[in-house]
């Protein structure tokens, strides 16, 4: 039932199936949405006052990420998010990534490689505003797994990481300031643009480790296994 709960779409998204997805994240993180209890998709839309299909949309998102599981015919169940969950999605980023970050340096052009070094000064000069730094770490590790000739990675990517914002918070939260993530992707960077394959990949992996336990570590409550070696 949706009677006492207090949800509200935030300001400023780009869709109104976005803006649910944000409303029904936030009910989770606040405890207004319980986990293991169903809800009716119907109530969730007269609550927002919106109508069902930009609901059913954010659903189908957030049941991708593992956040809820629709039954049919009877509603939607908030599932709590594990640390197996992050562990499984950095395992796929570092079997891309650090492969992708040496192609990069071995093989990028020019101006793929002025793209990633843009990409990265636009962060470096984000380190102040956090809204601004997300857009410019997206788009620091999207210029460079294009730069290393695939694009069917990134797109397998940005999913990865639009599901990984969905399960918890960033690990900015977890002490890592803008600045010590910035420096971990400043030796990908260099490497990059000197050409280095072998400290380009070394370095990416580095970073996605060290985020990667940190994430888990916010949602399990202790220390996690590092993303490489965690169970399949």
């Amino acid at each position: 039932m949706l009677l006492m709960v207090q949800l509200a779409l935030p300001d400023g998204a780009p869709s109104l199936a976005e803006a649910v997805v944000g409303a029904v994240r936030s009910g989770i993180t606040a405890g207004e949405l319980l986990p293991d209890e169903t809800y009716s998709v119907y109530q969730l839309a007269d609550l927002l006052g919106v109508s069902r299909s930009p609901v059913r949309e954010a659903l189908l998102r957030l049941a991708e990420a593992g956040l809820v599981r629709i039954d049919r015919n009877r509603g939607f169940r908030v599932l709590t998010p594990l640390a197996h969950d992050i562990e499984e999605i950095f395992d796929i980023r570092l079997a891309l990534e650090p492969i992708a970050a040496r192609r990069a340096a071995e093989h990028a052009t020019d101006d793929q490689r002025a793209e990633v070094r843009d990409a990265f000064e636009a962060m470096r000069a984000a380190t102040d505003d956090e809204a601004r730094f997300w857009v410019a770490d997206h788009a620091v590790h999207d210029s460079l797994l294009r730069a290393g000739g695939n694009q069917r990675a990134a797109t397998i990517i940005e999913r990865l990481r639009a599901t990984t914002a969905l399960l918890g918070p960033p690990t900015t939260t977890a002490g890592r300031t803008l600045a010590e993530i910035r420096d971990e992707h400043e030796p990908i960077i260099t490497a990059i643009l000197r050409r280095d394959g072998d400290a380009a990949e070394q370095a990416m992996r580095q970073h996605l480790e060290h985020t990667g336990r940190l994430l888990a570590r916010s949602l399990a409550g202790r220390p996690a296994t590092t993303p490489s070696s965690a169970e399949p």
